[in-house]
């Protein structure tokens, strides 16, 4: 069984910054194109951050130019570092494969935006 563990959210103002980690414990981490998801209070769970299987990264249009999405082969982590962030950034973070066929979901790590 894949676990993930999402980590290194938390308060922060308006304009700062964060970096979140994600652990995958699944063999062959490597292979899996990741991909970060958020869900904020009354909406629906979307994906902001993602590589795609050749290697490239997509972002939601929101995030563009913001978030940057990395990864650690060797560590089996992947990084979401967020930059500029904004209340509305404010949401429960996830890690997981890209894509309709996902892991089990983890606890995800919380990151409120606010002065």
């Amino acid at each position: 069984q894949v676990q993930l563990v999402e980590s290194g959210g938390g308060l922060v103002q308006p304009g700062g910054s964060l970096r979140l980690s994600c652990a995958v414990s699944a063999r062959f981490f490597s292979i899996y194109a990741m991909g970060w998801y958020r869900q904020a209070p009354g909406k629906q769970r979307e994906l902001v951050a993602a590589f795609t299987s050749g290697g490239s990264t997509n972002y939601a249009d929101s995030v563009k130019g913001r978030f940057t999405i990395s990864k650690d082969n060797a560590k089996n982590t992947v990084y979401l570092q967020m930059n500029s962030l904004k209340p509305e950034d404010t949401a429960v973070y996830y890690c997981n494969m890209r894509g309709s066929i996902t892991w089990p979901w983890g606890q995800g790590t919380q990151v409120t935006v606010s002065s």
